[in-house]
């Protein structure tokens, strides 16, 4: 398996995640409270996935870099909302510890990769 094939294989993983967050908001309290951080936590936790995907598919190392550094911020500011709602209780506590679990293997993945790419 080459690099290009390694790479696409984490496309799967985080697609599922975003659907796993998808259904996690709507376990959310239908208050303002839980509209806000369901919405933030929807376009973080899908945002990790589709810009992946877009680095999977840069023309050029720097944009490969670019890409993987915005899917870390995605990632951090995921692992964040998902943080937040363990602290407060909100949501479906089976669902938020997995997501939980993968948002920071996520992290740290991702951490890796942006790494390697720049030391290329």
């Amino acid at each position: 398996m080459d690099k290009f094939e390694q790479n696409r294989l984490l496309e799967e993983p985080t697609l599922v995640f975003a659907v796993a967050v998808v259904g996690f908001v709507t376990t959310l309290p239908k208050a303002e409270t839980g509209a806000v951080i369901g919405r933030q936590l929807v376009k973080s936790g899908t945002s990790i996935g589709s810009n992946y995907r877009e680095a999977n598919r840069a023309k050029f190392c720097d944009e490969y870099i670019h890409k993987t550094a915005v899917v870390l911020k995605e990632a951090s500011e995921t692992e964040y909302w998902l943080e937040l709602c363990t602290r407060t209780a909100i949501g479906d506590r089976s669902q938020l510890t997995w997501l939980s679990q993968e948002a920071r293997e996520q992290l740290a993945i991702f951490t890796t990769i942006n790494r390697k790419a720049k030391g290329r």
